[in-house]
């Protein structure tokens, strides 16, 4: 950790003004689905491919951006992502083909996203926090995103209903230009040197965390996150209207998601101080599967719509802070925006096939049956990956006398 005369408080508020931000916005992604495919006479799959790529090369440049921020320092980082974000939501606004679309909403904001989201964060305060507090730490950043959700999908369904879609992109655009002044907050007293530091090189760090069993688990189980909670954030208020639900229920629900994951993600977050936080992983995913069979199981209503929120919403983010808490405890500070980021890609590749497969499969039988099946299946493999991960630290590990 770097000698600082930064408190605790302003690190946690300026990293979760970032988040708050940079997550609010992408989880509004899913009200503009039904007005511009209405507006452009585009399918679904044309909206959700997008998206989908979206997420792919926010999976794909993550582990560069995370390295460069582990090298060079987070400011440079969140400054080109924030510039990213602010081009990427205006070329959304103006796209009038789905070509223009996938390099706007897709190219543009997938990989201004690696840029400001929790990889780079979580790479500055891992240097600026003491061990004891990272876990309790990330979990408040993870939560400040979901506050972000709670806050920005009325916002957004307000500013749709009186601006149109393509004002509430531009207004948002102006929103995520605020990154740079709170990146530059964040990083002060942060340079390259206190970034860079001495000894392992990148190269062995990847060749030691992909060595180790417990991180490919690890990795392979946060696949199963980005596919259930992109799938759910991007397709469930569609799904609703095409039960007849209108559309305030789907707002509604994903505000739900945000208010209840404020809960959730701090609640988790602190617990992974105390217990084992691979446990706490496994009983997140099994929970997921539990309440999306009893969702579909249950009449669809308004309030089984909301108490299905509301769960989901305290399981949603919690695998953040406790993902890669466990990544800094296992492997140290010194290249965690890095190799969380790699953690991250596969949660990408994830979401990739998540908001894809349901507008895929939608539009193929009519029906998102199938993918909220694949949902429920792929939380006990999660559970099971999760379970089997060790969290004892590298340097631990090599102090233990060799057994016979």
């Amino acid at each position: 950790m770097t000698s600082t005369s930064r408190t605790l408080a302003s690190v946690l508020l300026f990293a979760s003004m970032i988040v708050c931000v940079s997550m609010g916005i992408r989880h509004t992604f899913g009200l503009f689905l039904t007005p511009m495919t209405m507006d452009l006479g585009w399918s679904r799959e044309a909206y959700s491919i997008a998206i989908a790529v979206q997420n792919l090369l926010w999976g794909v440049t993550q582990p560069l951006s995370g390295l460069l921020a582990d090298r060079f320092g987070a400011r440079r980082v969140l400054w080109l992502g924030s510039l990213l974000y602010v081009l990427g939501l205006v070329g959304m606004a103006w796209s009038t083909t789905s070509t223009g679309f996938v390099a706007s909403t897709g190219l543009l904001i997938g990989i201004a996203q690696s840029g400001v989201t929790y990889s780079v964060v979580f790479s500055a305060m891992g240097k600026l926090l003491p061990p004891e507090k990272r876990s309790w730490a990330m979990g408040i950043v993870a939560a400040a995103g979901s506050l972000g959700q709670f806050l920005m999908v009325p916002v957004a369904a307000g500013l749709i209903e009186g601006l149109g879609w393509f004002g509430t992109l531009l207004v948002f655009a102006g929103a995520a230009a605020l990154i740079v002044p709170l990146g530059t907050a964040l990083t002060k007293g942060i340079g390259p040197s206190a970034a860079s530091g001495s000894g392992q090189s990148a190269k062995e760090a990847f060749t030691e965390a992909f060595s180790d069993r417990g991180f490919v688990l690890l990795t392979l189980g946060y696949f199963v996150c980005g596919f259930q909670v992109v799938f759910i954030a991007i397709h469930m208020p569609t799904y609703l209207l095409d039960k007849g639900l209108n559309a305030n229920v789907g707002m509604t629900a994903l505000a739900l998601i945000g208010l209840f994951n404020i809960i959730g993600t701090y609640s988790l977050g602190s617990m992974g101080i105390r217990w084992p936080k691979r446990n706490l992983l496994a009983a997140i995913y099994i929970l997921r599967s539990v309440s999306i069979a009893l969702f579909m199981l249950l009449p669809l209503t308004p309030w089984s719509v909301y108490l299905f929120a509301s769960a989901m919403g305290l399981l949603w983010l919690g695998t953040v802070p406790l993902t890669n808490a466990i990544v800094a405890q296992v492997f140290g500070v010194r290249f965690l925006g890095m190799l969380s980021g790699f953690v991250f890609f596969s949660h990408q590749i994830g979401s990739f096939m998540g908001v894809w497969l349901g507008g895929r499969l939608f539009d193929s039988t009519g029906s998102y049956n199938i993918v909220w099946g694949i949902c429920i299946a792929l939380g006990f493999v999660a559970a099971l990956l999760n379970l089997a991960v060790n969290e004892t630290s590298l340097e631990s590990r090599r102090m233990q006398p060799a057994t016979a």
